[in-house]
């Protein structure tokens, strides 16, 4: 891949739309096709073999042309773009992130998109003093010039975009920018395209919201933000996903305290516990903040020696059948680490990635965060 970003031409940006969408295709293998594959259009012509040989039980289904263009022409008339994770209108944020969404349909305004933002999550069922809360933090951080992500779920994320309409707010949704979950927000949704804020997805135009796209989105509000705030969560919910991968990023993860006989603050409280930002007031994020709002840092672009660890510079095209076979039979169930294949079997950093990459296509492996990865039962 480029070391720095430039903009897709249309038919390398309809090829990237086509292998995204294509069976099996998620961003981590994206890229890892990208690293092996001159171009996304090679990539797709080996698919079938590479899937061939990890195991695929039927041929792997690929995106055609004409559904690529399709949902190309669907997002255009939608007044929405699709934006390549190498071109310079992507987050930079998001794109210091491990496997960021490789294409992203965005509609309203662009630059908000790179500007220092802070998300904003918590209940739907939120108390009173809860949607003040966020109201609050929401407004103060955007007079401090930070943009607000969230989810436009109700409640808590409601609240924190209507208090950032004039200075910036980006909403992510679960399902595709033309699928508004839920509807009641609809008004929202089109108020924050007025003042200019932004909608984000990475699902495909059409595709309705499932449950487990959710985590998916909340990913994204975390890797579009510089920190995280969780105003109000239960024990079980998606804010302390979002807070969870936040750490597991490296971003801050702040949290307001809440009373201990309200369950709506267990999760705030749980997370302050295990070593969250306790806050009360803006100023205790922003000496948190400002240190790392100078531009170009932490999240500068990615160079071509800061690829995730196991990345060949010199891709490998195929592994011999025992080798292959050894890398298989030293993966189970349970994750583990990518740097530990390499050292178990003898093998190259090229040829782990490459059965890694074979199996993903087949529908055989999961990744996990820290670069781990296991067979799926």
């Amino acid at each position: 891949m480029p070391q720095s970003p430039s903009k897709l031409n249309d038919q390398e940006r309809l090829n990237w739309l086509r292998l995204i969408r294509s069976e099996n295709v998620g961003p981590a293998t994206f890229r890892d096709l990208l690293s092996h594959y001159s171009t996304p259009y090679d990539a797709l012509e080996a698919l079938p073999e590479l899937a061939r040989r990890g195991g695929a039980a039927a041929r792997i289904k690929i995106c055609s042309i004409e559904d690529a263009e399709r949902e190309y022409q669907t997002c255009l008339q939608f007044n929405a773009q699709f934006i390549g994770m190498d071109e310079p209108d992507y987050p930079r944020h998001l794109r210091a992130l491990d496997h960021c969404p490789p294409i992203l349909c965005v509609k309203g305004s662009i630059k908000t998109l790179n500007k220092n933002s802070i998300g904003i999550v918590g209940s739907r069922n939120a108390s009173i003093l809860g949607s003040k809360l966020a109201g609050k933090f929401a407004s103060e951080l955007g007079s401090e010039g930070y943009v607000i992500v969230s989810g436009l779920a109700r409640g808590i994320d409601a609240s924190a975009h209507k208090a950032a309409l004039e200075t910036g707010t980006i909403a992510v949704f679960a399902g595709g920018v033309d699928k508004l979950y839920p509807s009641e927000n609809i008004d929202l949704a089109q108020q924050i395209l007025a003042y200019n804020g932004t909608v984000v997805s990475e699902m495909p135009m059409g595709w309705q919201p499932r449950a487990k796209d959710f985590p998916r989105r909340n990913r994204i509000i975390m890797g579009l933000s510089m920190g995280v705030l969780v105003v109000e969560a239960a024990k079980r919910s998606g804010s302390l996903i979002t807070a969870r991968l936040a750490n597991e990023a490296g971003r801050l993860v702040f949290a307001i305290p809440g009373s201990p006989l309200d369950p709506r603050s267990d999760g705030t409280n749980h997370l302050i516990k295990q070593g969250a930002i306790l806050v009360t007031d803006v100023s205790d994020m922003l000496e948190n903040i400002h240190p790392m709002s100078e531009p170009n840092l932490p999240f500068d672009s990615l160079n071509e020696d800061e690829l995730p660890t196991g990345i060949p510079s010199k891709p490998t095209r195929d592994v011999n059948t025992d080798m292959r076979q050894k890398i298989v039979s030293s993966l189970g169930v349970s994750p583990v680490d990518v740097d530990d294949i390499i050292r178990f079997t003898d093998a190259s950093a090229g040829e782990v990635q490459l059965v890694l990459l074979e199996l993903s296509l087949a529908g055989r492996l999961e990744r996990h965060s820290g670069n781990r990865v296991s067979l799926i039962g």
